[in-house]
Parts: structure tokens; sequence; C-alpha cells
């Protein structure tokens, strides 16, 4: 028997059971999307930074190993979180190397198809299905890049009556947002308890749990964490839920499953989540500032002068990384109480 689609099966449960949460929807499809295939790439629905150049890698390492040194040069352990295709482990991994940091390196990875590709490259690597079972006896340096805008969100609507969960139903296999349950107000920011009707908000638990449970782990242990995502300073309004294929944008409710789904990372909450288990936050900063900070020109100046043939590509990966890529990126770090301020991240 040929087994049912994804599709098939959301529109099986939205009959049997009634809509489900955006963020119920979401999860299932990134699910089967990330378990399914490798998107990453020219071939694949999207290039993330450390696709476009090798200098985005290497910069992240440099970043960990300078503040690893500065804390006195602990034993740590590296984690990456949605490694992709290990392409930023490696890269950082060369740079850490260089500057003396060789760590046991860990990845938070569900998919299949996504671990082999990383074995290829980080053949040594640990893989663990999520944060809990990190190692607690030693620092943990956590890179996260493009990984928080790809979780579960929920979203809130404003009608005439109230707030309500968006909730997503289904017509045949035509499945459409729709307004479900009011909500309290209490579970709004008290700034935006009045906004119009037909405003939208964004929240992601899924997020805010992985930050808090990071957050308590750096407390207790020791370390560092460095989050690259597209986002935003909020509180704020808007619906940023989306769906990428082929390079281009699709319906987030069309084809579950097939789409890269993700949202907008509100860095405020990700920032609070932290500080309210024990760690302090930095930033946000723009991915730009960032990276300029870190010498992202002098490293692609030396890589044109290693290989003079390749100084037109570089410039144009460097001009990628900086332009409307580094200002709607931002970077946000997590530290120790008693770690020195991470590089970029200083008054």
């Amino acid at each position: 028997m040929t087994e049912a689609s994804l599709s098939d099966r959301l529109a099986r449960a939205i009959t049997l059971a009634g809509p489900m949460p955006v963020s119920q929807f979401m999860a299932a499809a990134n699910a089967h999307y990330y378990a399914t295939r490798d998107p990453f790439g020219a071939g694949g629905d999207f290039v993330t930074a450390p696709e476009i150049s090798q200098m985005f890698g290497e910069l992240v390492g440099l970043w960990c190993a300078d503040l690893w040194d500065r804390a006195g040069r602990p034993e740590v352990a590296w984690v990456e979180l949605g490694p992709g295709r290990g392409t930023l482990a490696a890269d950082a991994g060369r740079a850490m190397a260089k500057a003396g940091l060789t760590p046991a390196v860990h990845f938070v990875e569900t998919s299949p198809m996504l671990r082999a590709a990383q074995a290829e490259r980080v053949p040594d690597a640990t893989w663990h299905d999520g944060v809990d079972t990190l190692p607690g006896d030693r620092p943990l340096i956590v890179v996260a890049n493009e990984f928080f805008d790809a979780l579960p969100i929920r979203q809130l609507i404003r009608r005439g009556d109230g707030w309500h969960e968006r909730l997503v139903a289904c017509q045949d296999t035509l499945f459409l947002p729709i307004a479900g349950k009011p909500v309290p107000l209490e579970v709004l920011p008290e700034p935006l308890r009045d906004a119009p009707a037909g405003s939208v908000l964004e929240i992601a638990p899924a997020g805010v749990g992985v930050m808090a449970a990071l957050g308590r782990r750096i407390a207790a242990q020791g370390g560092a964490m460095l989050a690259v995502d597209y986002g935003y300073e909020g509180p704020a309004l808007g619906d940023t839920l989306q769906a990428v294929r082929g390079h281009g944008f699709a319906n987030p409710f069309e084809a579950p499953g097939e789409n890269d789904l993700s949202a907008h990372v509100d860095f405020t909450t990700l920032a609070a989540a932290a500080q309210a288990n024990g760690a302090a936050a930095w930033g946000p900063v723009t991915q730009r500032d960032l990276l300029g900070q870190l010498g992202i020109d002098q490293r692609a100046a030396a890589l044109a002068r290693a290989a003079p043939e390749r100084a037109e590509a570089l410039l144009a990966d460097r001009a990628r990384l900086m332009g409307d890529m580094g200002t709607l990126f931002k970077a946000l770090a997590v530290t120790h109480r008693d770690w020195p301020v991470p590089a970029g991240f200083g008054a």
C-alpha cells in the first residue's frame, strides 16, 4: 500500500479533529521537509551564509576561539543547532584549530539525510535530537545560524471581538488559515492588545523553550552562544510566515512538506528568555556589523592574495554577505555572566 502524502495525512487529521494551530501545521510540514531532502545550495530551495562563502564560517570560528581564549581556554564542547550540510562547522573548525581550539563537536539535528551530509564534513561529531542531551560537564559554545526561524510559531489574529488563535482548516486538500477560538488578553504584550482588526501577532514558544534551556545550561556550566537569523526587535505586529521553494516564494499553506516554512525571529524575546534563566545577552547587531568587526574585509583580501583567480568571486561573496542580507540578518550573543564581552558586541 502506498503511504499517504503529508497533505493527505494533514487533511485527514483536520477532518477528524478540526482545524489545527498554525504551529502544529508548521511543525509537521518542516519535519517532513527536512527529513526528505537536502534543501541547501543552488540546486536546492535556498542558500545560507555558510554556503555563500567559507568566510562566514571561518569568522564564526574565530569569534568562538577569541571568546574561549579570553575566558581562560577552558575545555569546552562546540555545539551547532541545525547544522545544514555541516559546512559552517567544517569552516569554523579549521579557523578554531589555527587558534588552538579543537573541541568535541556536537550537532543538534533530527534529519537522517542531513546527518549523513554532516558526517561527510565533520565525521567525528556527536548527534543529538535536542538540547537536553548535550554535555553537562563543561562549558558549551553554541552556534545557531538560521535555526530559530524554522521552529514552529503560533499566530494570533485580531478581529472585531478580540484576539483569536489562527488555525489551519482544510477543504478537500486545500489548506487555508482561519480565526479560531478567542485567546485571553493576558497572553499578549500590553502595548499591542488594542491593535486594529486584522493585525497578526506571532509567538514562538518552541524557540523560547530552546533558548531558555540553553540559557540555563550556559549559566550553570559556562559558555556562550551566537544566534544569527533574520528577524526584529519586538514586540511587533506582522504576519511573517513564509514559504520558499526553488529560490522563490510560495504559498505557506500549499503543498505542506514540500516548501521550507519560516518566520522572522523576535530577538528581544529570545534575549529575555536567556536572561530570565541566568545568562547575559548581547545585541542584536546586524550581520553586516558583526562580520565587519570580525574582519571580513581582511579575510577576503587574504584569500584573494592566495588565489588571485578567485578575487572577483570573493568580492561578490563578500558583497552578498554584507549587502541586503547583512542588514536583514541579525546576531544575538548569550554568555555566562562571568565570561568576557563577545567580539562584535561591545559598547
